[in-house]
């Protein structure tokens, strides 16, 4: 009976977010109105293993590269130790010399505490930058990067929590400009894991797990120093739940399912005259004609984000229509999720999905994957197909993620 609530009640999450998974409302192309932030390379799943689960990760077993989706996962580590390497092209049909890395270390303290650090390093690749008379002025290779360091704790016999902080560095300009510096931002993570055995299956083991995490709590961020202009980070809330199933002493099967949603103001439809013009009010702000206002501070943006959609937009007459706010909070959750195979703890397949409605940017793919196992070394890939109609809206279409992992000394 749990498991068909549980299901029940997926399901129904699952139908009501892929409602808007098209931006057509009552036979109208209506225009998007995606959420957009400073530093996105930080909502970048680092790890072939969670890029193969259509970035999923916030309920699967713990591994070396939980601090993207859960540090509160690294307490039930099997390994006293691991350490993880990732390297993920990016937009590699275009151009060569893009990519992010990824550093990934854990230490398992005792039976009920871990810590964790990680380094994610996105590389811009070797741009030239000119003035405003097209003279050259030089060539630069802008780059970011995050450093995080975590502490997780079981709460109880099944429950563990974890807190992480977060620096991030953002260096787009090289200095380049009047005032340019580079970004600097500090953040926090906040997550809880739920994991224990169940018998729903009278002829096989299974464990059943959920997750939650708040990330990238943190200061706004600017590349301007003399300017009161200030970016939204990406701050995310995840949830999810995963069932995995002792299917003999070789095979284990796993299914995971992750929501997240971004929680920064929604833009709100700005007032314009017949020109097409935005009106100003006398304090030199724009008018918001539906929506609220979404130059806020941190705290206020993430409760906002839950009520503030406009729930109206342009049709291709550029006409507004009302598609209900309700509707757009719904379309601003994304769903992700896959199923992993183990044999013998050697071998792995995976499988995933993730869908964001079209009228918060479209993406929307299938990821596949695979794992090896050897001693104490381990070998993801996995592989994004695009299934949109859109051509190249996705940087790592098409595109092989790596990692390796090295692990030693089993806990307890």
């Amino acid at each position: 009976m749990k498991v068909k609530k549980i299901l029940v009640a997926a399901l129904v999450m699952v139908a009501a977010v892929s409602y808007g998974q098209n931006n057509n409302y009552l036979g109208q192309s209506v225009s998007p109105n995606v959420i957009t932030t400073a530093v996105p390379f930080v909502s970048i799943s680092p790890d072939a293993r969670g890029g193969a689960l259509g970035d999923g990760g916030v309920a699967t077993d713990a591994d070396v590269y939980s601090m993207h989706y859960n540090p509160a996962k690294y307490v039930y580590l099997e390994d006293k130790f691991a350490a993880g390497l990732g390297y993920s092209p990016w937009l590699r049909k275009l151009v060569k010399d893009m990519n992010l890395a990824y550093l990934a270390l854990a230490y398992k303290i005792n039976d009920r505490s871990s810590v964790a650090g990680t380094l994610r390093y996105f590389n811009c690749g070797k741009i030239k930058f000119t003035d405003i008379n097209n003279t050259s002025l030089g060539e630069y290779r802008p780059n970011e990067w995050a450093l995080d360091a975590t502490y997780s704790r079981m709460l109880g016999d099944y429950l563990s929590g974890a807190v992480a902080g977060r620096f991030i560095f953002s260096d787009l300009t090289q200095n380049q400009g009047d005032h340019s510096r580079p970004g600097i931002s500090v953040a926090a993570d906040v997550a809880v894991y739920y994991k224990r055995p169940v018998e729903w299956f009278s002829s096989m083991d299974a464990d059943f797990s959920w997750g939650a995490a708040i990330t990238n709590i943190g200061s706004k961020i600017t590349y301007n120093g003399v300017s009161d202009q200030r970016f939204f980070i990406p701050t995310t809330l995840r949830a999810g739940a995963g069932l995995k199933l002792e299917l003999d002493e070789y095979n284990s099967l796993a299914f995971t399912l992750d929501f997240s949603k971004l929680l920064v103001p929604t833009p709100p439809i700005i007032a314009r005259d017949d020109n097409g013009n935005p009106i100003m009010n006398d304090d030199g702000t724009y008018q918001i004609l539906h929506g609220m206002d979404n130059h806020v501070s941190v705290v206020q943006g993430m409760i906002q984000s839950f009520y503030d959609a406009p729930g109206y937009g342009y049709n291709s007459n550029s006409e507004l229509v009302q598609i209900g706010k309700f509707y757009e909070e719904l379309c601003e959750i994304n769903i992700g999720g896959g199923v992993e195979y183990w044999y013998n703890n050697v071998f792995a397949v995976r499988a995933g999905y993730f869908n964001e409605t079209a009228l918060k940017g479209n993406r929307k793919f299938v990821t596949l994957g695979a794992a090896l196992k050897y001693n104490v070394f381990g070998l993801d890939v996995s592989y994004l197909i695009p299934i949109n109609t859109v051509a190249g809206s996705n940087p790592l279409e098409n595109t092989l993620r790596f990692n390796l992992t090295y692990s030693m000394g089993k806990k307890g």
